[in-house]
């Protein structure tokens, strides 16, 4: 049996963080790295089958768009055809690439960590099964991420479907394809796909997409997605699969009137579940809610005090940053004297759809819930000035105050660049600034990050009248 202080399994962003902050403090530490998501190799998902393959494949659908849209007067720009195998063998490198530099060489530098390249599973609360290997250790930590959940539909069995792993790997377009779900995941692979040329049908169940969105972001974005070709189709409750001759078919009910459709591929973006099957966690003790994901405290311990757990495995919001963040701040907490925790109402989520969208805090109805009194008002791109000068004014901000002390309770945008110009929002958030605090506060001219001062100004002004620099 081996001896180690601490036992990270799970090879993605919250288990690297873990082990590069435990290398820092010079902690015996044993990374056991193998994934129940078949393509998320070292790394896991977000490298592999994640972020920086879609967001690739999502940059080089929007090039190909903006060339064809010759939104500027005076530039006629063509594209005369689409290499797509080409495209996808250069994301595969790119991967590849991150893999090697971001991961492989991190982990080959750290002098405290080993790495072990099988399944962990727990034998006790301080034994940890690797392969033919025991480890026994003082600290545990579950980083095991989440996979792709496909519900359970009639007729499921009889289809070839694909998730984002075989998305991604597509070598082909097809035709045409069914998108099922309309959160970030399903809006994104649905605009990438359709303006790579393929006819995309999305399915969604609620009543809009972005359902846990404001429904100003979700109403302006449904617009924009139509306009480009994109069909979408809410209130769906599917029934029943099947496939003939290669076509898949939906039979389904829309507001409860029985429809279908068909298409060459359908493509499921419904949600994801936790990687915890194998861990065996009854042996250690460590409990789970009704899903199957890992319930922790705010601190991130587990119900059995020497094991903690992080990132997806523990349930939303997943998103690789806050994993990363989750994996380091527990770590500190087990080997360090202060116990952190990590206040998710500051954390910030985009959807990388054209225009993105992005949020941080509370949504109105979050609020509208509690003994706040709160006061919005949302403005349209088409009042920021530089959104006219790159010809693209799509898009809405709406910032939320609390109406007695003018401090920002959340931030809501939709724009080109959403995901980059949230931070100053979280800022916000995280600090508890005023919408004066923004307002007095000099912002570059022209840039689309105006757009957060002039959305406070507009609690005071009609903007509209405004000339462009009027504090």
């Amino acid at each position: 049996m081996e001896e180690f202080d601490y036992v990270i399994i799970g090879q993605g962003s919250a288990a690297f963080s873990a082990a590069i902050k435990a290398n820092d403090l010079g902690i015996k530490t044993a990374m056991v790295g193998s994934n129940a998501t078949e393509g998320a190799v070292l790394g896991g998902t977000c490298v592999n089958v994640g972020c920086v393959p879609s967001k690739r494949m999502i940059t080089v659908a929007s090039f190909l768009h903006e060339v064809r849209q010759n939104r500027f007067a005076g530039i006629d720009a063509k594209v005369n055809n689409v290499r797509y195998r080409e495209v996808v063998e250069e994301k595969d490198r790119l991967v590849e690439k991150f893999r090697t530099e971001k991961y492989k060489n991190v982990l080959d530098n750290l002098e405290n960590v080993t790495y072990v390249e099988e399944s962990g599973s727990f034998i006790d609360k301080n034994t940890i099964k690797a392969g033919k290997r025991e480890l026994h250790m003082k600290y545990a930590l579950i980083a095991t991420g989440a996979r792709s959940q496909v519900p359970k539909v009639k007729g499921i069995e009889r289809i070839k479907y694909m998730t984002n792993e075989e998305a991604l790997s597509l070598k082909e377009l097809p035709k045409s394809l069914i998108v099922v779900g309309g959160r970030a995941l399903g809006l994104e692979f649905a605009q990438m796909f359709a303006r790579f040329g393929v006819k995309v049908t999305l399915l969604q169940r609620s009543d809009r997409i972005l359902p846990n969105w404001e429904p100003e972001i979700s109403s302006h974005l449904r617009e924009y997605l139509e306009e480009e070709g994109i069909k979408i189709i809410t209130n769906v409750d599917l029934k029943e699969l099947d496939e003939v001759d290669g076509t898949k078919q939906v039979s389904l009910a829309v507001s409860g009137k029985p429809t279908n459709f068909e298409a060459e591929q359908i493509l499921f973006a419904t949600g994801r579940v936790p990687n915890t099957e194998g861990l065996n966690l009854k042996n250690a003790g460590v409990e789970l809610d009704e899903k199957g994901f890992v319930k922790i405290d705010r601190k991130m311990k587990t119900s059995a005090n020497s094991i903690y757990a992080v990132g997806d495995a523990t349930g939303q919001p997943m998103l690789e940053t806050l994993a990363a963040k989750e994996g380091s701040v527990a770590t500190a907490n087990i080997f360090g004297s202060a116990k952190k925790e990590i206040n998710l109402n500051e954390v910030p989520s985009a959807v990388f759809t054209d225009p993105e969208a992005a949020m941080v805090g509370a949504t109105e109805e979050e609020v509208l819930k509690g003994e706040i009194k709160c006061a919005c008002n949302p403005i349209t791109f088409e009042l920021v000035p530089k959104a006219s000068i790159i010809g693209d004014t799509r898009g809405v901000i709406k910032i939320l105050i609390d109406n007695k002390t003018k401090v920002i309770l959340g931030v809501h945008i939709l724009a080109p660049h959403a995901a980059d110009l949230i931070h100053e929002g979280v800022l916000a958030v995280k600090h508890k600034l005023t919408i004066d605090d923004i307002i007095d506060t000099v912002h570059v001219f022209p840039t689309l990050s105006e757009s957060m001062k002039l959305a406070a100004q507009a609690f005071y002004k009609d903007i509209g009248s405004l000339s462009c620099c009027t504090e």
